[in-house]
């Protein structure tokens, strides 16, 4: 898919920013709609369809956090790269716990932001992987694991999933029982380990022991100092 074909929700209280930034993704060939507050953000997301979502935290009448979590009720797959100005890592956590992908703190460079957005669509286009079954799924334990669809369900049940967690539940999947040091989960799922994603990376493992607390059979187990290990007990086992 060419990148003309991608659209781009740019929300940017600050004019000269979000003149700067949609000016360079249309000379990118991206399609950009921007918004200059969080209100409006929710109104353009209502009518109009999105490939990915570039959030300002600090908006006018609804901060980038309230919009982010609204969005994720509605959508649980559209991209959304998190704009702050902010310092405090707690507050960075929790735009990667409400279901942001990732932030780029300000100021940036275009280049780093260009390349950030054209991982994420790459990704969201292309999320399928290697060690699927004919039809698309994995099996881990009980569970059935739909990388396409963003899914992981047990039973009758089944829940969204966001695409780092998606990405995040493949990594384990494609490689259980073995001892992942936490350097090599940051590289290969974030891209990078420094010190923030290491603390973003908790928050994500404690969400997904409840994702599979249904199967006793699939353990996140933490080793101090070390990474994890996802074990997966087979049902004939």
């Amino acid at each position: 898919m060419s990148e003309t074909a991608f659209k781009i929700m740019l929300v940017e209280d600050d004019e000269a920013l979000r003149f700067i930034v949609k000016d360079n993704l249309e000379q990118n060939k991206f399609r950009v709609t921007a918004a200059e507050d969080g209100e409006i953000a929710l109104q353009l997301f209502e009518r109009e369809t999105f490939d990915l979502i570039i959030l300002d935290v600090m908006l006018p009448k609804i901060d980038g956090f309230r919009v982010a979590e609204k969005i994720r009720i509605k959508n649980d797959q559209v991209p959304i790269i998190f704009l702050t100005a902010r310092s405090m890592t707690e507050d960075k956590i929790k735009g990667l716990t409400i279901g942001g992908d990732d932030y780029i703190p300000k100021p940036f460079s275009m280049e780093e932001l260009l390349l950030k957005i054209r991982i994420f669509l790459r990704r969201s286009q292309s999320l399928p992987v290697a060690k699927s079954t004919g039809d698309g799924f994995m099996s881990i334990g009980k569970f059935r694991f739909q990388p396409q669809d963003l899914s992981l369900s047990i039973g009758n049940q089944s829940r969204n999933l966001t695409l780092k967690e998606a990405e995040l539940i493949r990594f384990f999947a494609e490689h259980p029982n073995r001892v992942l040091s936490r350097n090599e989960i940051l590289e290969k799922v974030w891209g990078s380990d420094d010190y923030f994603l290491g603390r973003s990376l908790d928050v994500f493992i404690s969400r997904l022991r409840k994702y599979f607390k249904d199967d006793p059979g699939v353990k996140i187990t933490n080793l101090h100092g070390i990474g994890f290990r996802f074990s997966v007990k087979q049902e004939d086992q």
